[in-house]
């Protein structure tokens, strides 16, 4: 649930991206990102699940976009989290009618595209595998700041968020009383690693 799009930067991050002429990794901050998915009940409310296991590449070229990359995988059997006391729905959720994480444990997200206009604002593509079958998914994207870490490192933030229908992957259990469509919200915040000590 991020290749990544990424926006050209306003013109202070411009001033550091030249200075390396190619892209620069950035890594996510954890305790400060959200990957979330979210569909209709049955009419009566708007139920959510959270993504929380994830690892993988993020470099981004704030000049051109076109050559920044993401790749990331998430580890769904260990990083569905739908709230406190939801263990049966977890473990739904992990079983053949959705995920079936026993054949297929981890979910794999790679950017294709990159599309803006003001360097603010776009459109990131990209191909997403899960239960086995791999789509396209775009995504709506805002580079909310950027700006420093307190020890000066770059640091962005970015809020993206999209849609996809879960029956593409295999997992049309219950649709449509359960909705088919999935509502997809990323906010995220991420920096140039510190240096190795």
């Amino acid at each position: 649930m991020f290749r990544f799009f990424l926006a050209a930067a306003p013109a202070a991050l411009l001033a550091f991206s030249s200075a390396s002429a190619e892209p620069v990794a950035y890594e996510f901050d954890h305790s400060h990102t959200v990957i979330s998915a979210s569909w209709d009940h049955q009419g009566y409310s708007r139920q959510s699940l959270q993504f929380t296991d994830y690892e993988g590449t993020v470099e981004l070229d704030l000049e051109t976009p076109a050559n920044s990359t993401i790749d990331i995988t998430f580890n769904l059997i260990s990083g569905l989290w739908a709230g406190a006391g939801q263990d049966a729905f977890i473990g739904h959720l992990n079983s053949g009618d959705f995920f079936d994480t026993a054949l297929t444990p981890t979910a794999h997200f790679v950017g294709t595209s990159f599309e803006t206009e003001d360097g603010e604002t776009g459109v990131m593509s990209g191909d997403l595998t899960m239960n086995g079958q791999t789509h396209p998914v775009s995504l709506d994207v805002t580079l909310n700041n950027a700006g420093e870490t307190r020890d000066g490192r770059s640091k962005l933030g970015f809020t993206a968020t999209g849609s996809l229908l879960r029956s593409e992957w295999d997992m049309g259990y219950a649709v449509p009383y359960v909705s088919d469509e999935i509502e997809l919200f990323i906010s995220t915040e991420m920096a140039v690693p510190a240096p190795a000590e």
